[in-house]
């Protein structure tokens, strides 16, 4: 028996967010480098969506409009790539000095960052629901993070990559706004991932990291990534966007950090704190009134994360 067609784009949602909420299960299971599991989270997507990227072109073409100087705009896929290479290879780095759950819910403070830019910059105006969002987000956070300072006499750099990972989010959100006006989605999302990839490649042999020799299960893990969260939870996000609205989208993919971190306490043995549960429901309640205290929403999805509707 097939569902209604009404609640197939809810499923897609639910579904979606559930896939990249074993986003940092998989980094976690991997033993390679965050920024070496990112490497090739990323270009084992590349190479799976390839084909339907060319499809996509010959369908629709390279870009959307017809401009006079069209290499130019690659720029902004790359300078989104180079965001995102920065924000999942820092977040992905976190994990390995910080808990799942601090790192996905500090991580996801982005949308705070992207509204005080359209504020301070693009001199947008906001809703007082922003403002007291921002407040409760920055607070919840304190709470998190003062824990860690309780408990170990000093704040964790774990906790601080994380946070300072947010800001390339944050970035990338900024940038991908811009350039979605000239590419069709599924190709834009294509080529700032070979921004990633490079970039990620870049800093892995600057850094000297170590590219091979890894263990069998650290591969699958790496796979499972590029499968799960990177393709068909992006898929799955994308497609329920096109069928649903804003209002009911932006609530549900803040439950992602809440998925990752009950994902963590039978997948890795990661059990919650009464802090870092009363700073969590704080910072998603923040975030959720960020996000419903704008208005023109716009798609933009994240490369590792749920694509957060938001207006800049």
């Amino acid at each position: 028996m097939h569902p209604p067609r009404a609640l197939i784009p809810y499923l897609a949602l639910l579904f979606g967010i559930l896939a990249i909420s074993f986003s940092g299960i998989f980094v976690h299971w991997s033993t390679a480098p965050g920024v070496v599991t990112s490497f090739y989270r990323m270009i084992i997507a590349i190479t799976l969506l390839a084909p339907l990227v060319l499809w996509r072109v010959r369908a629709v073409g390279l870009l959307r409009v017809k401009v006079e100087r069209p290499a130019r705009l690659l720029l902004f896929p790359l300078i989104g790539g180079i965001f995102t290479a920065c924000d999942l290879g820092g977040w992905s780095t976190s994990l390995a000095y910080t808990s799942i759950a601090n790192a996905t819910l500090l991580n996801n403070i982005a949308p705070l960052w992207v509204a005080l830019f359209a504020t301070l910059v693009w001199r947008e105006k906001l809703r007082r629901g922003l403002w007291l969002g921002l407040t409760l987000t920055l607070l919840g956070a304190g709470v998190v993070l003062g824990n860690d300072l309780r408990q170990r006499g000093q704040l964790g750099i774990g906790d601080g990559i994380a946070l300072a990972s947010s800001l390339f989010w944050a970035g990338y959100f900024l940038i991908t706004q811009r350039g979605r006006a000239f590419f069709d989605t599924l190709v834009y999302l294509w080529l700032m991932e070979i921004g990633a990839a490079a970039s990620l490649l870049i800093f892995c042999l600057v850094t000297a990291q170590p590219m091979f020799g890894y263990p069998t299960s650290t591969w699958l893990a790496i796979l499972g990534a590029a499968l799960g969260p990177q393709i068909i939870g992006h898929f799955l996000i994308a497609y329920a966007l096109g069928h649903l609205p804003a209002s009911i989208v932006s609530p549900t993919m803040i439950s992602q950090p809440v998925f990752t971190a009950l994902l963590a306490i039978p997948l890795a043995g990661q059990a919650l704190s009464p802090a870092q549960v009363l700073g969590g429901v704080v910072v998603l309640l923040g975030i959720y009134l960020v996000n419903i205290s704008r208005s023109a929403p716009v798609e933009v999805p994240h490369p590792a994360h749920p694509p957060l509707r938001l207006t800049v």
